[in-house]
């Protein structure tokens, strides 16, 4: 690859860890705000970001907000993921699979961002997307680097076992009519989720991209050098 293609590259990158912030800094943001929302014709409130999802910031007063920062952040985190798709692919199979299901991390937030809460299985489907795919994606990624960037690897291991584990407790603990009542941690692990898959995405594919845009130069051979 040309070496401004890999510094573009390299710069695009970028654009996860910045898709993260601005996402993680909305729901932070306007989770302590918002007094609560209106759904199906019930009035849940006060908002408790500790067993209420963030989703439900999507509703209410804050919903233009927060819908934007579903999309803003969905939009640049999957265009700096898609950034890195060449190097990826020149790790074989499992590198093109962990791209591609990396890549639904952006997409899934920019569903959930258009479909809201009232557009359930349409929501649903974009929280699908965004939280247990890429963290399947992760253990294809530390199978593609196992041999390239053992340390990233590892990272990239941790990041989908501990993903996949917070899925599940959520899944298992999440209750609709307890969340309503502000009652019970689901919020607390789905955050945590929330923050365990996009710290480990944006790791990936800043290093990735940089540890492509940063290859090492072959050593020069001495002409005079005899055999």
């Amino acid at each position: 690859m040309p070496e401004s293609k890999r510094a573009t590259a390299s710069r695009l990158a970028l654009l996860v860890p910045a898709g993260a912030i601005v996402f993680t800094l909305a729901w932070l943001v306007l989770g302590a705000v918002s007094p609560g929302y209106e759904l199906f014709g019930n009035v849940i409130e006060p908002y408790s970001w500790i067993s209420q999802p963030v989703s439900g910031l999507g509703l209410g007063v804050t919903g233009p907000w927060m819908n934007a920062a579903f999309v803003v952040g969905g939009v640049l985190v999957l265009t700096g993921t898609l950034s890195t798709a060449g190097a990826w692919r020149r790790s074989g199979r499992s590198g093109t699979t962990a791209v591609a299901l990396m890549a639904l991390t952006g997409a899934g937030m920019i569903l959930c961002g258009s479909f809201t809460l009232e557009s359930m299985m349409l929501h649903l489907l974009g929280f699908l997307l965004a939280a247990p795919s890429p963290a399947v994606g992760f253990l294809f990624a530390a199978v593609a680097l196992r041999r390239t960037d053992a340390a990233l690897g590892w990272i990239a291991l941790a990041g989908g076992v501990l993903a996949l584990a917070l899925f599940a407790v959520f899944m298992a603990i999440f209750d609709a009519t307890g969340a309503g009542g502000n009652e019970g941690v689901a919020g607390l692990v789905q955050r945590a989720l929330i923050v365990v898959v996009l710290a480990t995405q944006s790791v990936l594919v800043v290093r990735v991209a940089r540890s492509r845009s940063t290859a090492a130069i072959p050593p020069r051979v001495d002409a005079t050098a005899r055999p």
